[in-house]
């Protein structure tokens, strides 16, 4: 049976229903919870090298206000406590235990970036809290076997990095190939990606070059890369470097076919530092409607997106797709807690985490659903190719993936 977000109200009252009981009996409750609060914790790069991925975790902010304004979830006000890490994996360690054990959330959520979940990872899985639709998509995320209470949300970068290798063979079969990628678990998911997506033909790959966070620039990597004479540029990189690579290939005067990594595909975090002229060509993947796509205009759910961000974001940039994401991300977690009803634990957030089955969320690529089960930790595992026209990402082509 598809579930659809609309009818969300619904299904919470069935659940709540099906548990019996009432308030006035108590109800299960870990910390974090009780009659009229759920307290979510959140980590986030609000400043440093990342810090143009913050709009995720302003987007669900403002999400969860929406919620509240409206009454809260069954009942309870979202308390969405948010906390400043600089994209540091120590101060992310730091604030995570702050959250757990002085805050007394009910779980984290959200949690951004793959060196920074990574050292969380394994606190989070002794103190039993759940590390929820973490946004990142490292494939370590999806690995109930070993780490049961962390789960991930977006397509996996090494899904996505066959879905660019599948794409260079049905496009570029005889492309040269230069890649640069991050040098963490972030890139050298991708490239192992791309690699298994190759197959036996991994030696199109002809040149790599990686970088660190902490670099200031990498402008010599991209000569270097262009001295190869590949006509083929795998983009893997966060969007700080991504926008300095797009503009470097132009001041070179370079014309490689240039694919872009999706969580570096944000028109406003990216592409406008780049130079929008720059980034005519690029192809990135994408699962969910971007706001600057005209065929989405008068669509319903878009509408009802952009009356909530004027609402809730005035003063934040509608071309920074960072935010519908974390929107859509904070969508699924809202989901998850009207599901769970008044049984508020963490083992049963979890439990409900893991049981979404065909979730269509309005905003997500028809085609493209959210769904996790007991063995799959991984909610959105399809995408679509897309190219920038110099407006907007243009999509084309067949959905990919499971």
């Amino acid at each position: 049976m598809t579930l659809r977000l609309k009818s969300l109200s619904s299904i919470a009252l069935t659940a709540a229903l099906a548990l019996g009981g009432s308030l006035a009996m108590g109800q299960p409750y870990d910390p974090g919870a009780t009659d009229k609060e759920i307290k979510i914790g959140n980590i986030e790069p609000y400043s440093g090298p990342a810090s143009a991925y913050a709009s995720y975790g302003k987007a669900q902010a403002a999400w969860f206000n929406k919620i509240n304004d409206e009454g809260g979830i069954n009942g309870r006000k979202i308390n969405f406590i948010s906390l400043d890490d600089g994209y540091s994996p120590p101060k992310t360690l730091e604030q995570a235990r702050k959250l757990v054990e002085q805050d007394k959330v009910l779980f984290l959520f959200a949690t951004l970036g793959t060196p920074t979940n990574s050292a969380i990872q394994k606190y989070m899985n002794q103190k039993k809290v759940p590390q929820l639709f973490v946004q990142t998509g490292a494939s370590k995320w999806g690995d109930p076997k070993n780490f049961p209470w962390t789960m991930g949300w977006q397509t996996n970068y090494f899904s996505e990095g066959k879905v660019f290798a599948q794409a260079i063979l049905d496009n570029q079969p005889n492309a040269k190939i230069a890649v640069i990628y991050q040098n963490d678990d972030f890139g050298k998911d991708y490239l192992a990606g791309l690699e298994a997506g190759l197959g036996d033909k991994k030696s199109m790959i002809i040149a790599r070059e990686t970088y660190e966070v902490t670099d200031p620039t990498v402008d010599s990597q991209i000569v270097k890369l262009k001295s190869t004479g590949a006509d083929v540029l795998m983009n893997l990189s966060t969007p700080k470097f991504a926008a300095q690579i797009i503009k470097k290939v132009a001041e070179l005067g370079w014309k490689p076919v240039h694919y872009l990594c999706q969580v570096s595909s944000s028109p406003g975090a990216t592409l406008v530092p780049a130079g929008l002229e720059n980034s005519v060509g690029l192809i990135t993947t994408g699962f969910f409607k971007d706001p600057s796509d005209p065929q989405w205009k008068e669509d319903k759910a878009m509408l009802e997106y952009h009356a909530w961000f004027k609402k809730y974001l005035p003063n934040a940039d509608p071309l920074d797709t960072y935010y519908l994401q974390g929107m859509l991300n904070a969508q699924t977690m809202e989901y998850v807690l009207r599901q769970a009803g008044n049984n508020l634990t963490r083992e049963n957030i979890m439990k409900q985490a893991a049981s979404i089955k065909d979730l269509q969320l309005p905003l997500l690529l028809p085609g493209i659903n959210v769904q996790t089960g007991p063995e799959d930790f991984y909610p959105i595992e399809r995408l679509q190719l897309a190219k920038f026209n110099g407006k907007e990402w243009v999509l084309y082509g067949k959905i990919y993936g499971n």
